[in-house]
């Protein structure tokens, strides 16, 4: 087993992590962009599966210093430890991260949705065509 696994549950694609949010009441989606990404990218969108997605900034805007208070914030929303927790980003680094930071305070099953939400560039140095949450045609919103 690598050490990138070890150090949490491992990476999956947005459409798996969609149909776990969809069959497991407890699994959650934490979305840890910063606000300006939410609000004109555009953010993932549970309500088709009566749910509403975590959104606690990884690195706060505008500086994108750490978030000291992350750990702490997610822990205050009483997540259980045995609960799935898919972590998403632009293109799955920060929420790497977190889910790191998470798996260890001793939750058990975080994972990272490794293409993010815009996934790589493409050719034309453009995000969002060729994988993540947008390109795998799930549910998304922009304000």
């Amino acid at each position: 087993m690598s050490e990138q696994t070890q150090a949490y549950a491992g990476d999956v694609d947005a459409s798996h992590a969609w149909q776990i949010l969809e069959r497991d009441a407890k699994a959650v989606l934490v979305d840890v962009r910063t606000k300006p990404e939410w609000r004109y990218v555009g953010a993932p969108d549970l309500r088709p599966l009566g749910k509403e997605a975590i959104y606690l900034e990884w690195q706060a805007y505008p500086d994108l210093a750490l978030n000291p208070r992350f750990v702490s914030e997610l822990e205050a929303r009483g997540i259980d430890k045995d609960a799935p927790i898919f972590f998403l980003c632009r293109s799955g680094a920060r929420s790497r991260a977190a889910a790191i930071a998470l798996t260890q305070r001793g939750y058990r099953r975080c994972y990272n949705i490794a293409d993010g939400f815009e996934g790589p560039k493409d050719a034309e140095g453009h995000r969002g065509r060729q994988a993540g949450w947008k390109a795998s045609g799930l549910p998304w919103f922009q304000e």
